[in-house]
């Protein structure tokens, strides 16, 4: 196993802990999200996006990693979407949290992993299809919100930052 693979299941392996430590796997807090009435999830994810979006325009900054844009294709991200809501909501699972619930002894969770791989499998065989046809339904581009707007990340950044704290008070005073 190459360096990359490792630091990948290395990764993994920590992002799942922090998923069990922060109650995100339980299917009380899963459906709580889908209801609006428990935001840990929410919370969590927020500050996921916020450590990955610093981490990762620093990273940029300091020339350490080159940022490698994907294009964005509307009809792939509606579809996509639409399938992982579904699966969310039939399953009560995420990917992430399928994957650690399984890990944390909670056997139902399998039937979303397998699901999840199931799926996997099907667009991998499907793929050739679906380039030509719904991956190349509004198509723009390799774009990011900084290119977009033409500034500066580090602009844009500190405006998540007090966003996402903004939510997390509005979370914490609605007591979800």
């Amino acid at each position: 196993m190459n360096a990359e693979l490792c630091l990948g299941l290395f990764t993994g392996i920590v992002f799942g802990a922090l998923l069990q430590q922060g109650r995100v796997v339980r299917f009380e807090n899963q459906i709580g999200a889908m209801l609006f009435r428990d935001m840990t999830i929410f919370k969590f994810m927020l500050s996921a996006i916020l450590v990955g979006m610093i981490g990762i325009y620093l990273l940029v900054s300091f020339e350490v990693v080159a940022l490698s844009v994907k294009a964005i294709s509307l009809g792939g991200n509606l579809i996509g979407g639409t399938l992982f809501g579904a699966g969310w909501a039939v399953c009560g699972y995420c990917p992430g949290t399928s994957v650690a619930a399984v890990a944390e002894g909670r056997l139902h969770a399998i039937w979303a992993v397998l699901g999840m791989l199931a799926g996997a499998a099907l667009y991998a065989e499907a793929y050739p299809w679906l380039k030509n046809s719904v991956l190349a339904w509004g198509t723009f581009g390799k774009i990011t919100l900084p290119s977009l707007l033409g500034v500066s990340p580090w602009l844009l950044v500190p405006m998540f930052v007090m966003a996402f704290l903004g939510l997390f008070v509005l979370f914490e005073k609605k007591g979800v």
